[in-house]
């Protein structure tokens, strides 16, 4: 995905002075996305250079997307670009949501390797040994993601991903989760088979959540692999540490994971299978039978009852681009090609 050809992204190449960094093509893209948060990027971003300097020899770019910051974010990658150690590229994303973010990302990183962070993340400092070891197979054709532990105590223990084991995604099970999208890496062939994020999805999108899973379902029907590794750490500095707020974020990802649902329904069947079994448990747990979270005491009906909210936003998004309709925007063209996996 070349920047220069993206109708979307030609506006915006930041009139910045030139890098004192080398504009040799790198090794790995970071792919950070923000919006009004810029004490958790600055934080992000340091440990990222920090991570790059353990590791000089494996080269390393960072491209910021700022999606309509208004707290100071567009001064401080400003600063940072033209004093940073390592080179670094902020581009401005006025198109709301992760998914519009994430795909202005994909158009100007040039890596080999790129890389998913969010901005509330903090990678651990041998980070990028362990991805050059695990890209130095040779094996390209898939989604891999990481470790993810929780980055403040305080924090309650929720969007973290702590197994012990390397495992690869089956349609046993649900792929929400499987991969996180704070901690996701794939070779730049494979983003380009895939194509760009549906901006449907995602945190800001109609569908609030699920860009990175239905990322995860476009691969395994595209023939690749998701895969997950115990290693390749970040530290997750949510933030959320009452109730409420993971009630909230435990709703929105299962409207989304319902809309995901129904867009795949024909090509991935299985995803029907998981939506029997939470409600099979959600009726179960009307009888004394156990949660969805034992920790956290989440219940299976919000995952019922948000698959089908999630479900009826997706088939009204989908009554209202009426056949036949010509795309009036590069928005709707970016949704439709993602609608249609298409590279």
């Amino acid at each position: 995905m070349n920047a220069e050809r993206h109708p979307l992204l030609r506006h915006l190449r930041p009139a910045l002075p030139p890098p004192p960094w080398p504009r040799q093509r790198p090794q790995v893209s970071f792919i950070v996305c923000t919006r009004d948060r810029l004490a958790l990027l600055e934080a992000c971003i340091d440990s990222i250079r920090a991570a790059c300097r353990a590791h000089p020899a494996y080269t390393a770019e960072l491209v910021v997307v700022d999606n309509g910051s208004r707290d100071g974010t567009a001064s401080y990658l400003s600063a940072t670009t033209a004093t940073s150690d390592i080179a670094l590229t902020a581009i401005s994303e006025p198109r709301r949501g992760l998914a519009a973010a994430r795909n202005a990302g994909l158009a100007r990183a040039r890596g080999r390797v790129l890389v998913f962070v969010d901005d509330d993340c903090r990678l651990d400092r041998g980070y990028l040994i362990d991805v050059e070891r695990h890209y130095a197979s040779g094996e390209k054709w898939l989604i891999r993601g990481g470790r993810v532990e929780i980055g403040d105590a305080l924090d309650l223990p929720f969007t973290i991903k702590r197994c012990d084991k390397r495992e690869r995604l089956t349609p046993e099970v649900h792929p929400g989760g499987f991969v996180l999208g704070c901690n996701m890496t794939m070779h730049r062939d494979v983003a380009a088979r895939i194509g760009p994020f549906d901006e449907r999805f995602g945190a800001g999108g109609a569908l609030r959540s699920a860009e990175d899973t239905d990322y995860l379902v476009r691969a395994m029907l595209a023939g690749m692999a998701v895969e997950y590794v115990p290693d390749m750490t970040i530290f997750h500095h949510h933030g959320r540490r009452d109730r409420m707020a993971i009630d909230r974020l435990h709703r929105d990802y299962h409207f989304g994971n319902g809309a995901l649902l129904l867009k795949h329904i024909r090509r991935a069947p299985w995803l029907l299978r998981h939506f029997y079994w939470a409600a099979r448990a959600a009726m179960r747990e009307l009888a004394g039978g156990p949660c969805f979270d034992q920790d956290l005491k989440l219940s299976h009906w919000p995952i019922v009852l948000m698959n089908l909210a999630g479900a009826a936003k997706f088939t009204a998004l989908a009554l209202v681009r009426r056949p036949g309709r010509q795309p009036q925007s590069g928005s709707e063209t970016i949704e439709a090609r993602a609608e249609a996996g298409a590279p």
